[in-house]
């Protein structure tokens, strides 16, 4: 077949949208060990695996408590939800969440801009000590920055109370495996679910985060 006729014709996939949808998840859940995950985390497992495409990452899911129900009920009284990044942010599908829920990300604020070269960290560091006021009782999701799961560890080990559930995926290879370590060697006292080693990233954690409130019925 030549280039020209490809194009004419087109290339053999799948197109309807829906039908994707539910093969995507038909495959996950007949590839991935979801072994020992109660209803709510294996929900989570999946939405994890559909975002990086690796069913083998739900081996590496760390769950303290019940994310889901700590995460549903405190966004139903109005706790916030605080995330480390715009890409975070950008990746919580907001139709989903009830009324009461609003997003705080103060990595962009001049404060936080200000707090960091004053204390020499990173931009992410300092915005979750801008937050600090918001943080006990709320929501944190952490994709992108291992610094802002630090921060927080350490704000808490201050005695700043903690969030009521932590979404905890940090990415990259510089800190990012330590500081989930350090997150599960602590166990702070709230709902939390990481995901061990390097990999992580804001698709990933807005992906566990939009599982709480999304059925895989509907895309």
């Amino acid at each position: 077949m030549t280039a020209n006729a490809r194009k004419a014709q087109g290339f053999d996939y799948i197109r309807d949208p829906q039908a994707i949808y539910a093969l995507s998840f038909e495959r996950i859940r007949a590839e991935t060990d979801l072994t020992g995950f109660g209803e709510a985390e294996a929900r989570i497992a999946v939405r994890t695996v559909h975002a990086c495409g690796n069913p083998q990452v739900a081996e590496d899911l760390v769950f303290n408590g019940d994310v889901a129900g700590v995460t549903q009920k405190a966004l139903a009284v109005g706790a916030p939800i605080i995330t480390d990044s715009r890409m975070t942010e950008a990746a919580i599908i907001r139709r989903n969440l009830p009324g009461t829920a609003h997003i705080l990300c103060p990595l962009t604020s001049a404060e936080t801009e200000s707090a960091a070269k004053a204390f020499a960290t990173t931009r992410s560091a300092a915005a979750m000590r801008q937050a600090a006021a918001d943080i006990p009782g709320g929501v944190v999701v952490i994709g992108n920055a291992p610094t802002a799961l630090f921060s927080l560890l350490e704000l808490i080990e201050e005695g700043v109370a903690p969030p009521a559930a932590l979404f905890a995926f940090p990415v990259g290879f510089v800190g990012a495996r330590e500081s989930k370590d350090a997150l599960i060697e602590m166990a702070p006292s709230c709902a939390f679910v990481t995901l061990r080693g390097r990999l992580g990233g804001s698709a990933i954690a807005g992906a566990a985060f939009n599982a709480v409130f999304t059925e895989e019925r509907a895309p």
